[in-house]
C-alpha cells in the first residue's frame, strides 16, 4: 500500500482495534509491527478477563470505556464465534478494615453502571464460590474471560477484510511531520501516510519521546508471575475470586482466575522487572533498567512502597507467599495445589512525582496520537479505546 491514510504503530489488541475502527471506515491503514507476530506481548500474556468497571473512578476514562467495551466485546465475540463466558467475579472482604474500602468499590461500580451488582454477606459467599470465605463481597455476574489473543487475531482479519494491510518484524524509530502527511521512520525506507497513532505498549514512552510528544511519564516494566492450581483442584473456582485491592496501587492484588482454557491462575505478582519484556525473571536489558532507575519517579515510587516492594520480592522468591495471600478467602488451599504457571509484563506509566498513572493516557506530536498509557483493562475496552482514536485522529 503506498501512501495510506494512518499508519498504526504497534499489533497488540490496541493498535489492530485502532486500525480495525479506521478500516471500516474506508480510511486506507497499514499495521506496522516490530515483533514477527501479532499481539506478543500484553495481549497474549494475560488472565483474558472481560471486566466491567468495577474498581475505576467515575468520569475516567477507564471507567467509561471499559463499560461500553465490555458490552461490545461481548457482541463481537458472538458475531465471529469466539468462546466468551460470563463466569462471573467476587471481591472478597477478609478484614473489618477492608470494608469501606469494600463500600467505595461498591459505590464506583454502581456509578460506572456496573451490571447486576450485587453485596453479599458473608452466609452467601458460599453459594456463588463454595469454597470462598470472608466478612463480605460484591458479586459482578457480568464479569467474564475469554482468549484476548484470538480476539487480536479476528480484528487483524477484519483489518485485512477492509484492505488494510499488516506488516510484520517492522520497527519504528519515530514519525515526523512531512508535508500534509507524516513519514514514519524504520530500519529501512520510512513509510508515508496522511496520519498516524502509535499504540506501542511498553515502548510507547520512547516512540512518543522520538518522535517530539510532550509527555512527562516513563514506562516502568511491572513483572506479574502467575501459579496454575494442578488440574484435580480447579473445582476450588467456579469463576474469577479477588482481593479487595490497595486503592494507592492500580494492581488488584493475588487472586483466583478461571481462564477460558479451563485452567485456574493464582497471583500475579507485581515486580519492578528488569526488561520490558521480561517474561523471565532473569531478563535483564541494560536501556530498559537504566531507563527505569534514571528516571525520579521510580525513587519517589520505591520510597513510598518499600514495604510492598519487598513483599513482591518475597512472591518471586516463594510460590507459599502467593498461597498464603490467597488462602485468607480459600481456606482450603495448600501448596501441594499449585504448579508453576505463565508470567506476563505490565507496561504501566509512571509520573515524575512517582505516581503510577492509573488512567488511560494520550498524547499528540503534530499528525501523530501516541496512546502512552494502556493497561488493564485495555484489552477489554478496545473496541471502544478503538472508535475514541478515530474520533481525536478527525479532529
Amino acid at each position: 500500500m503506498s501512501d495510506p491514510d494512518v499508519a498504526v504503530v504497534g499489533g497488540g489488541i490496541v493498535g489492530l482495534a485502532t486500525a480495525r475502527a479506521l478500516a471500516l471506515r474506508g480510511r486506507r491503514v497499514v499495521v506496522l509491527e516490530r515483533e514477527p507476530a501479532l499481539g506478543a506481548h500484553q495481549t497474549s500474556h494475560n488472565s483474558g478477563v472481560i471486566h466491567q468497571g468495577i474498581y475505576y473512578a467515575p468520569g475516567s476514562l477507564k471507567a467509561r470505556l471499559c463499560r461500553e467495551g465490555a458490552e461490545r466485546l461481548y457482541a463481537y465475540c458472538a458475531e465471529r464465534g469466539i468462546r466468551a463466558e460470563r463466569c462471573g467475579k467476587l471481591v472478597v472482604a477478609v478484614r473489618r478494615a477492608e470494608l469501606p474500602r469494600l463500600a467505595e468499590l461498591e459505590r464506583r461500580a454502581r456509578t460506572n453502571g456496573v451490571p447486576g451488582l450485587v453485596r453479599l454477606g458473608a452466609g452467601e459467599i458460599g453459594d456463588v464460590e463454595p469454597a470462598a470465605a470472608g466478612l463480605a463481597a460484591l458479586h459482578s455476574p457480568a464479569t467474564g474471560m475469554v482468549d484476548y489473543a484470538r480476539v487480536a487475531s479476528a480484528y487483524a482479519d477484519d483489518v485485512r477484510a477492509h484492505g488494510g494491510e499488516i506488516r510484520t518484524g517492522v520497527a519504528v524509530r519515530a514519525i515526523c511531520d512531512r508535508g500534509a502527511g507524516v513519514d514514519v521512520l524504520t530500519a529501512e525506507r520510512p513509510v508515508r501516510a496522511g496520519r498516524a497513532v502509535a499504540c506501542a505498549g511498553a515502548w510507547s514512552d520512547r516512540l512518543a519521546a522520538a518522535s517530539g510528544a510532550p509527555s512527562d511519564v516513563r514506562i516502568v516494566p511491572f513483572r506479574g508471575a502467575y501459579l496454575r492450581l494442578v488440574p484435580e483442584r480447579t473445582v476450588l473456582v467456579r469463576g474469577q475470586l479477588y482481593p479487595v485491592p490497595d486503592p494507592a496501587l492500580p494492581f488488584l492484588g493475588v487472586h483466583l482466575s478461571r481462564t477460558i482454557a479451563g485452567e485456574v491462575l493464582i497471583g500475579p505478582t507485581a515486580l519492578l522487572a528488569g526488561a520490558r519484556d521480561a517474561y523471565a525473571l532473569t531478563t535483564v536489558r541494560r536501556r530498559d533498567l537504566g531507563t527505569t532507575l534514571r528516571w525520579p519517579g521510580t525513587a519517589r515510587l520505591v520510597r513510598r512502597f518499600w514495604r510492598t516492594g519487598l513483599r513482591e520480592l518475597a512472591a518471586a522468591a516463594s510460590p507459599r507467599v502467593l498461597v498464603r495471600d490467597a488462602r485468607r478467602y480459600v481456606p482450603s488451599l495448600t501448596p501441594a495445589d499449585v504448579r508453576p504457571g505463565p508470567a506476563g509484563v505490565r507496561a504501566q506509566a509512571l509520573a515524575r512525582d512517582g505516581l503510577l498513572v492509573d488512567d488511560f493516557l494520550f498524547a499528540r506530536s503534530g499528525r501523530a496520537l501516541h496512546v502512552l498509557n494502556a493497561p488493564s483493562p485495555a484489552a477489554t475496552a478496545s473496541l471502544a479505546i478503538g472508535d475514541m482514536v478515530v474520533a481525536e485522529l478527525a479532529r
